[in-house]
């Protein structure tokens, strides 16, 4: 319940219940405080035994837990019948990279049996991927765009 409160941050509030309270009160304060959570508790767990006995045998195993969003997509991510884990674990993405970069290269080399031949000139059988704009020739007019004016 008190998972993030820390040793300095305890000894703050011990000390301004003292001040606050008293020493002679706080002993009947905390006994107070305890049996109200203790109250609030079992009124919690009768509330949820009674919406599960009105919901009916149907829903005997539904916890309320569920209804978090975070529990709910890992409940359903960790099914065994969506079958995300054989897909999951049957996809390495490192080998599927090796494999199409093992394809390319070896149509690269079938498409130029030569390094004269290659469109690249010297590149030693790999094709330049890279775009180059195409120099415009002496005659061309600039594209022209009427939305523009």
């Amino acid at each position: 319940m008190f998972n993030d409160i820390g040793p300095l941050e305890l000894v703050t509030i011990i000390v301004l219940a003292v001040l606050v309270f008293g020493p002679d009160k706080l002993p009947k304060v905390i006994q107070d405080v305890t049996r109200t959570i203790r109250k609030i508790r079992e009124f919690s767990e009768s509330a949820k035994q009674d919406i599960r006995q009105e919901l009916g045998p149907e829903f005997k195993d539904f916890e309320f837990e569920d209804l978090n969003p975070k529990t709910f997509i890992r409940k359903q991510l960790d099914n065994e019948d969506l079958g995300l884990k054989e897909i999951r674990n049957g996809f390495d993405l490192k080998k599927e990279m090796a494999e199409v970069t093992d394809a390319v290269h070896s149509r690269d080399q079938e498409s130029s049996p030569s390094p004269s031949s290659s469109p690249s000139g010297s590149s030693g059988g790999r094709i330049d991927m890279t775009k180059k704009p195409e120099e415009p020739r002496k005659d061309d007019r600039p594209p022209f765009d009427a939305d523009a004016t």
